[in-house]
This record gives C-alpha cells, structure tokens and sequence, in this order.
C-alpha cells in the first residue's frame, strides 16, 4: 500500500499524505463532547476553533472522547468515519485520551468549572495505521498535555505537518500495518475459540465485541480482522457507509433516543429479551459434536445495498446531568445459572486436547509458510472494489452494507438495527449495547474471552469439526509451549505473530479450495460441511466466486 495515494489535505499546507487533519476534542460541563480544535480545520470557512462538524461525522467528537471515560486516566480509540461528500473511502481515526486535574492548569479557560479537564487528540487517516499512529500520538498528546496550557496549539500543527512528511511517499510493510496488533496475545487469551470467531466473520454474522477500556476492545477487534489475509490494508475502505438516524426513523421504525455521553444508558425502559444463547466460556471444555448438515434454505440477505446516504444533520448534545445521576444497574441482567445454556468450546487456558481427541498419528493441516521473496501485489478487484491479491484476498467482507466499527459511541446505537445493514462486526463499552442481545447473532466478552452465540442453528454450524480442533491445537500448542525461536524467512518466529497469521492464511485458502470441490465430500466434511453451505450464500463468498483466481491450483484443499 502507498502512501503516495493520498489525497491533498484540504485548508492545511497542500501537502499530500495520509493525515486529513488533527483534532482537539474536549468535555464542556455543559455542551457535552465537542471539537475544540481541528488543523486543518474541519470546515475551512469555519476556523480552527470552531465545534461546527461536517454532517457526515457528527459522531466524531463521542468517538474520540468514548463513554465513561472519566473511569480512566487515559485510554486509546481505534475508530471509522464515513466518507466525506464526494469522497468514497473510509476515514480511519486514532484518538489518545487523558484526563489532568484543573488546578494543575497554568492557563485555566474561563470554561473550565469542573475539577478534571478530560481531552482527546485525535488522527483522521486515509490509511488505516492504528498502531503507528498511536505510537506517535500518545508522545505527543503526553507533551500537549505537559503544557498544562491548552492554547498552546503550534505543537499540534507540528505533529500534521511531521506525519505528513514521515508517512507520505513511502511503501508501508506489514510491520508498520500491524504494529500493537498481537495475534499471540489473542491465542493465549481465546485460545481454540479463534477459529470461531474467525468462521463468525466469514459468515457476515453480527459480532459485537465488548470491554473496557476502549484500548482493549479495540486492540482485540482489530487482532481478529488482521488474520484475514489483506483485510486491514484493503478491506476496510467501505466498511463505514452507514445512513443517518433520521432516514431510520423515516422508514417507521423508532430509534432508541439518547442524551448520555458517559457511560451510564440514558434509558431505563430498554428490556433484555431472553434469548436462547450460547456461551462458549474459558474454564471448561466438552467434546463437540459432530456438525450436522442443515437442509434448510437459507434466505439470502446479502444482495447489493446501494451506497449509503451520509448524516444529515448535527450531534445531539450531551448535558452534565445526565450522565452524572444514571444508575449503570438499571439494565443488569437477571439471568440465573439455570437459564443459560453453556455451551464450551475449545479446552480451558491450562487444557490442551487430549491424545484421545487427537490421534498421535494425526498430522496438523497446518503447512509451513511459503518464503516470500517480494511484496505482495494487489490489483483493483473488478467486482469487489477493493485492492485484491493473487488469491482474491482481502475478502469483501465489509462492502455493501456490512460494517466495521472498531468502537461505536453510544449515539450510534440506532445503527444495530437499521434494516439497511446487512451485519457488523462492532465494539463497544458501554452496558446497553450487551444488553440488547436480540441485535446481534453474537456477543465477544474480551475479558472472559466468552462467545455467546443466540441461534441454536448457527451453534451447530460454528461447532469446530475434527479437522478444525486439530488446525487450532497445533497453532495453540506453539503459541503456548516455550520453545526457541525458529525464524522462518519472511513470516517470522514459529509461534510469533507473522507466523500465526501465515496460519489464517493457509486455512483460508484451503478453504477457498475445498469450496471449489463440491463433490469432494471428505474436503468439504473437513471444514464443515453446513458451514460452507452457509459460507457460500454470503456477499464476500459470492463476489470471489464471480472472478477465477488460478493462483489457488497450488493450494491444497486441506
């Protein structure tokens, strides 16, 4: 990915990379989140001092300020903006939090009555550079705040300007792309449940990952979708084109009203239906049954969905009382032991699959990583839209109406249900979003490493098969065991980070292949045989299977 494609950056210097402008968001005891400052300014005929937001981002200030962000000193955001108006691709923003006490304050602004100032500063990209935007934010944001004067704006434009120069007219490797983004962290956490996780994404499913803080949910998100092979360099560019609440609200269903910024819900008339869910918990683990093959026909929702109109008007406000006096209780569940149904997956974190499960003569689908002796070449997809590989990856997973939303604000709650969005793979922080469980097919409990799934149907297609236990018990093995290092050339230490996503890779592209071979029932039988059928009814199936990739005859199905 090149730098060099970046547009000129509107009211600034004309200089052209990959920043679009660097932002100032603070909490005003009475106007709630706004933006205090933008360079270049977000509106040029506006100023950089003004809190008036392009319609399409009205969300921008609860995004890099998030909710309850009072409970942290600091925190770190990973966020998605649509399009500007006659723009397509979407805005990636990183945002560094913190949170000083007033009195330390050599300049104190009439308008500071409260005493903690909160402020965010915050990065709008045009390429999705978590990592190291936040390694480069985080310093700076540190020595805006040492100022202890928030006039003090010249190092702001400084940091514009620097990022501009550093990241523009270069080649990004996959070091700067997945910097702070751990596979291994996520293996020791979930363990044999990635795969599940991985699987819920191919089938467009709406995943809600939820934690905090906000760096957490992100961090974790973000690992999950970097182990789809050219997801985070290309397959993120339309996974933010969503419609404004209004329009909902015109189509006749009543969006869920909110005041509340912080994290307390701002209602207490929002039931909790029970559902029939699953829990795939951490501590205990049964053999899984054998997949069975659904004959149902499944109705197929992922037809193209038209680009989406942007916000059509401004951010409600937030108000100090009301996320002041909320009682966070008021939406605990009152689920009992004895109504959940847990449903365990993959061994517990001191478990490994035992040599019953796995006969010692088995060996591990898992192959080698290739060498790589060049940079991979991606070419404009003609059907998708996005920048493909060889093999047709990344897969257009997030296109058409299937979004990705690292962290989603409170106000943003509507878009669980607009009818127009065919699925989401979204995080969150905030209680609510938990709570409304029939909005989401599942819900990722990053602290206990929980998948609670709600269909039954969709539990036995996601149940992993023999094969599947024994891709993930080798990959678990070697992230766990302590080993030396073997360096393989171009995808790094066995059992490391580029290692592991070697892994997805292979097992997506023999999965690719296996697909290809109807008739070969023992393949098919490897991944799931229900969970292919589901597979292949899906908009990123269907639009890789529209073009031929000859690079996948050298893959082997299994």
């Amino acid at each position: 990915m090149d730098a060099q494609d970046g547009q000129e950056n509107p009211g600034g210097s004309g200089r052209t990379g990959p920043v679009l402008h660097i932002v100032v968001v603070g909490f005003h005891h009475k106007k709630g989140c706004q933006v205090e400052f933008s360079y270049p300014p977000l509106i040029p005929e506006e100023g950089h001092d003004s809190n008036v937001l392009p319609e399409e981002w009205k969300y921008l200030p609860f995004l890099a300020l998030p909710d309850g962000a009072h409970n942290f000193q600091e925190d770190t955001v990973f966020f998605h903006l649509p399009p500007r108006s006659g723009e397509r691709r979407t805005v990636y923003g990183v945002s560094c939090y913190r949170q000083i006490e007033a009195k330390t304050l050599k300049v104190r602004q009439a308008d500071v009555t409260r005493e903690t100032v909160q402020k965010s500063v915050c990065v709008l990209s045009q390429l999705p550079l978590y990592g190291l935007l936040q390694a480069k934010l985080q310093l700076i944001t540190h020595a805006y705040f040492e100022e202890k004067d928030f006039s003090q704006i010249s190092i702001l434009k400084e940091l514009y300007e620097h990022m501009n120069g550093s990241l523009g007219g270069s080649s990004l490797e996959g070091s700067q792309l997945f910097l702070g983004l751990s596979p291994r962290d996520l293996v020791l956490q979930f363990r044999h449940k990635v795969l599940i996780l991985f699987k819920l994404i191919l089938l467009e499913k709406k995943v809600l990952f939820y934690v905090s803080p906000v760096n957490r949910l992100v961090g974790a998100l973000m690992t999950v979708l970097s182990l789809f092979p050219g997801m985070i360099e290309h397959g993120l560019t339309d996974s933010s084109h969503y419609r404004s609440r209004q329009s909902i609200a015109e189509g006749g269903e009543a969006p869920v009203v909110f005041s509340s910024h912080d994290s307390s819900p701002a209602s207490s008339q929002i039931s909790s239906p029970k559902d029939n869910e699953t829990e795939i918990g951490q501590d205990s683990f049964v053999e899984p049954r054998k997949p069975e093959v659904s004959t149902t026909d499944h109705e197929d929702t992922n037809g193209s969905i038209e680009h989406l109109r942007p916000p059509s008007h401004t951010s409600p406000e937030s108000v100090e009382s009301d996320w002041e006096t909320l009682d966070p209780s008021i939406l605990e569940e009152c689920i009992t032991a004895e109504e959940e149904d847990v449903w365990n997956v993959g061994p517990g974190p001191c478990e490994l699959l035992t040599t019953d499960t796995i006969s010692s003569g088995s060996v591990p689908i898992t192959v080698q990583p290739q060498s790589k002796t060049g940079q991979t070449v991606f070419t404009p997809g003609l059907v998708s839209g996005l920048e493909e590989d060889k093999y047709g990856m990344p897969l257009a997973i997030f296109t058409k109406g299937y979004l990705c939303l690292p962290y989603m604000a409170l106000q943003q709650h509507h878009l669980l249900s607009d009818v127009s969005i065919r699925g989401f793979v979204a995080g969150a922080t905030n209680i609510l979003f938990r709570q409304q469980k029939h909005l989401s097919d599942a819900i990722v409990e990053v602290e206990d490493a929980r998948i609670s799934i709600h269909d039954p149907e969709l539990r036995k297609i996601l149940n992993p098969t023999t094969a599947d236990l024994r891709f993930i018990d080798h990959l678990v093995k070697h992230v766990t065991e302590n080993r030396d290092d073997v360096f393989l050339d171009g995808t790094g230490w066995e059992g490391g980070d580029e290692w592991i996503r070697a892994q997805f890779a292979l097992y997506l592209h023999s999965l690719l292949s296996a697909s290809a071979q109807p008739e070969n029932e023992k393949v098919l039988a490897d991944y799931g045989s229900a969970f292919i059928a589901m597979w292949k009814i899906t908009h990123n199936y269907r639009v890789w299977n529209s073009n031929k990739h000859p690079a996948l005859a050298e893959v082997h199905p299994r």
